[in-house]
């Protein structure tokens, strides 16, 4: 039968609470009413719909008291159970709120059910200590437990040995065991033995026949132990004696020596061989002192029951009850609220916090045990926080855990996979830690802004480096192998000069230089070498025409290269959840647990150094400034010049050579007067117009 849930799934009269806690409205826990109502509360509205039982920085016991289940998570309707329980034991449930671990007897409600068994219980326990106390405490009920542990174990020694009633002594359980192993048996041999006696000629009958081991002799009598086993102890006799010595069974053998050692023995120490009394008077003698002592067992347990039942139940009663007192509103808080992991107070850690980890000149206080590095690899990428996964070694403690920590303030110029560390846990005790795994997630805008620029460098860098690397290869190849050709060629040198003349290789002739072939490749050079010198000119004209200029062309050169990378981390800066990473550690996150800039910026912890102004002697030797000044002007003068007279800067305004215009001669039909041109007859007029009309030729 499915177990109904205590858990309404709608909307109640009770008037609950809302806050702003981490950038998502909650609800809030602030008295003991509202601990009272938690069976009315949506369950849309809970942060957490399970959290695990172990791998918490909370008493275990507490969580396994809950677990009413046995399924090692805490639900809401196990919750709601306690909250219900609690608040229907005490008076005050505001008292509640304190995490107190003792509560004065009259604060416990005498006239509820559950107040009157926890406190009659209480009573007790402070009685049978001689107390007379008006306040039940956590050490009044571990004391008890003690006292509790003392008795069963004082009832288990009593009742495992009676040793003054042992009839052979610290041998007596395995001589009982060896007796019993061969009451069957003895009896069978016994039987056998008066047969013969009432009638000889049945020896035969009664004895193992030649025939039954010729049915088995071609088999491997070692593997037949059972077959053998059946026939009888010993071969028997009308004299109705068993034999101490040899004759018996092989598969009984073993079992024979064992009881005849411990036992058969001890009593007949100068026999050679037993009749049916003296094996009956061994085997009564066990048997009376097995039921003496099953007699003696049960008269124990049966009064230990009566006196200790009672106190057990009290014990686990005023216990349940002082571990829900002092620990379920602090449950709450990281349950319902999260109010512990967004306080401000260092000292109140949230319960899946699980200390510190210092690495890289920072301290980092989101630490969180991993379970399951697997299920941390498929949903921890989506919480969009950087994070460190680290694994630590304890030589004080010979124990080994994964954690993770997230990195939320600062940069992450020296973190790489291999890093030492060292980690902290709550109780202060130091692990050494190793970075095994990094997902990379923005830190912050600032950050993200100069990403860009640090990519950019490193991809620089790792060029140059590259290339130089190559390049000192290329050049060692060479050296070695002309090195291999002179050392061949000495090695291989004739006695005669001439005959190495002509078996000398003819040198490589070296192909002419085709300048068509490359004429291509010029003209594609002087065309880009254009194109990007029309680009600066442009660029020049817009920095010189307004002062400004520049400071806008800085300002959009920034946007450029550095906003995208700054909106693609404010975009994720705003999602950072440790909802993912809670859920591979088997939590059920029902809502958002966010992690802003000003939030993160409180659990990385930066280090912080003071002025200091005493010289370091072995600081690098600083230029003075007037040669650094005249460095830059050298500098800076020689490129202006290299500039200037390539005539380079003549698309900014400053051309090396001024360009003048080519001088233009008139025509000679233009330098005559104007009087001639008028005296002349219109005839005559006519055909010199003509010249004036057509192209004039301008010598240069």
């Amino acid at each position: 039968m499915a177990k109904k849930s205590i858990i309404p799934g709608k909307a109640n009269s009770y008037s609950w609470t809302f806050a702003n806690i981490g950038g998502v409205t909650r609800v809030t826990i602030n008295s003991g009413e509202d601990i009272a109502h938690l069976g009315e509360l949506d369950q849309k509205l809970w942060t957490v719909l399970s959290c695990p039982v172990k791998g918490l920085e909370f008493d275990e016991e507490t969580l396994r008291l809950m677990d009413t289940d046995n399924d090692g998570k805490i639900r809401v309707n196990e919750v709601v159970a306690a909250s219900q329980w609690l608040c229907s034991a005490v008076k005050d449930r505001d008292l509640i709120l304190r995490g107190e671990d003792h509560i004065a007897l009259s604060q416990l409600d005498a006239d509820g059910e559950n107040g009157a068994a926890v406190l009659a219980a209480a009573q007790r326990i402070l009685k049978r200590q001689g107390a007379e106390a008006e306040a039940i405490t956590m050490a009044d009920v571990a004391a008890a437990k003690a006292a509790f542990d003392e008795k069963v174990k004082a009832k288990d020694d009593a009742t495992a040995a009676v040793v003054d009633n042992r009839p052979y002594g610290d041998a007596t359980d395995d001589a009982i065991a060896a007796v019993n192993a061969l009451k069957d048996k003895v009896a069978d041999y016994f039987m056998r033995c008066k047969l013969i006696a009432f009638d000889e000629e049945c020896s035969s009958a009664v004895d193992v026949s030649v025939e039954k081991i010729q049915a088995i002799s071609e088999l491997n009598l070692s593997t037949c132990s059972d077959k053998i086993a059946d026939y009888p102890l010993a071969r028997p006799v009308k004299e109705c004696r068993l034999t101490l010595g040899a004759g018996i069974n092989p598969a009984w053998q073993a079992t024979f020596e064992k009881a005849k050692a411990l036992a058969l023995s001890v009593d007949y120490p100068d026999a050679d061989a037993i009749d049916e009394a003296q094996w009956g008077a061994v085997c009564a003698k066990l048997d009376a002192y097995v039921a003496g002592l099953a007699d003696d067992k049960s008269a124990k347990v049966e009064s230990f029951d009566k006196e200790t039942a009672e106190e057990d139940a009290d014990i686990k009663l005023v216990s349940k009850f002082l571990h829900l007192y002092r620990d379920f509103y602090k449950l709450l808080k990281n349950y319902v609220t999260f109010s512990d992991f967004y306080t401000r107070d260092i000292t109140k850690l949230a319960v899946f916090q699980c200390g510190q980890l210092y690495i890289d000149q920072r301290r980092l206080d989101l630490c969180i045990k991993v379970s399951d590095m697997g299920k941390q690899a498929e949903s921890a990428t989506f919480s969009g926080l950087y994070l460190l996964y680290c694994h630590c070694v304890s030589k004080t403690k010979a124990a080994e855990m994964d954690i993770v920590a997230a990195l939320t303030d600062g940069d992450v110029e020296d973190l790489r996979v291999g890093k030492n560390a060292v980690f902290y846990d709550r109780s202060g005790q130091d692990w050494d830690a190793t970075v095994t795994k990094i997902v990379d997630n923005p830190i912050s805008v600032r950050q993200a802004f100069w990403a860009p620029y640090k990519k950019l460098w490193k991809f620089i860098t790792d060029k140059i480096n590259k290339n130089a690397a190559e390049k000192e290869a290329k050049q060692m190849d060479n050296l070695t192998a002309k090195a291999d050709t002179a050392t061949d060629k000495l090695a291989t040198k004739p006695a005669d000069g001439a005959a190495a003349d002509a078996a000398a290789a003819p040198a490589e002739k070296k192909m002419p230089f085709d300048i068509a072939k490359f004429a291509g490749i010029f003209a594609a050079i002087g065309l880009a070498l254009g194109a990007i010198a029309a680009a600066f000119a442009g660029l020049g004209a817009f920095i010189t025409d307004k002062w400004y200029n520049i400071i806008i062309l800085l300002g959009a050169i920034v946007i450029i290269v550095s906003g995208p990378s700054m909106f693609i981390a404010w975009t994720k800066l705003r999602r950072r959840n440790l909802g993912p990473v809670l859920n591979a550690n088997g939590w059920a996150i029902n809502a958002q647990v966010r992690v802003n800039t000003t939030f993160g910026a409180t659990l990385t912890s930066l280090a912080k150094y003071p002025l200091v102004k005493l010289p370091d002697p072995y600081a690098d030797k600083k230029m003075a400034w007037w040669k650094k000044c005249l460095i830059w002007l050298v500098i800076l003068g020689g490129i202006f010049c290299a500039l200037y007279f390539t005539n380079t800067l003549k698309y900014v305004g400053l051309p090396f050579k001024k360009e003048v215009p080519a001088e233009v001669e008139q025509p000679a039909a233009a330098e005559q007067p104007a009087v001639e041109a008028v005296e002349a007859s219109p005839a005559e007029a006519a055909p010199a117009e003509a010249p004036a009309e057509a192209p004039a030729e301008v010598e240069s």
